[in-house]
């Protein structure tokens, strides 16, 4: 565990303020879930609660079904992370961040079919290089809210996207955030 060198005192209803410079760094928002672990040693452990992730067996098992069916690169984000990829280079993208274009899709809720030089093109994560010639990406949603997205990928410059890809993604889409709501 790392010190941060902050310390906070708890008020008469029992709460905490989580410094502006932490939540900033973690990427938490008001309103975000934290899940409350205690250890041996008598330690609070907050976690950024992910929704998503308690699917992440499933996601990865999805994503491998989707992968072997296309011959295309799927992953699986939740709203800070990629929880699940498959295909080629998969372990280059399991656990890195989403980039901020990215998390910009996923809350406006937008489905993106798009050619590397299109113009709605995302980074999927920040160290992103673009080398990707089409991309969809299609969000998660659960109960009126985006918790994350279906990311299909290729670098075959021979292959364009469409309808088929789209639709894949969508009903991939669908049938994670129906798994979330059960």
């Amino acid at each position: 565990m790392k010190a941060t060198g902050i310390v906070r005192r708890i008020d008469d209803l029992g709460r905490i303020v989580v410094p502006k410079e932490i939540r900033r760094t973690l990427r938490i928002r008001e309103g975000d879930p934290l899940e409350i672990f205690t250890d041996r040693e008598g330690e609070i452990i907050l976690k950024k609660y992910s929704p998503i992730g308690e699917l992440s067996q499933f996601a990865k098992q999805y994503a491998d079904s989707l992968a072997q069916t296309t011959g295309h690169i799927v992953c699986i984000a939740d709203r800070d992370q990629l929880i699940a990829a498959s295909g080629t280079s998969k372990k280059d993208y399991i656990g890195k961040s989403i980039s901020k274009e990215l998390e910009e899709v996923i809350n406006e809720r937008e489905n993106v079919i798009a050619a590397k030089d299109d113009k709605n093109y995302v980074k999927v994560t920040n160290d992103d290089e673009s080398e990707y010639t089409y991309q969809v990406v299609s969000p998660i949603i659960t109960e009126g809210d985006a918790i994350g997205a279906v990311i299909i990928l290729t670098k075959d410059e021979k292959l364009k996207f469409g309808e088929v890809e789209s639709k894949l993604a969508l009903a991939a889409s669908g049938f994670l955030g129906k798994q979330m709501e059960q």
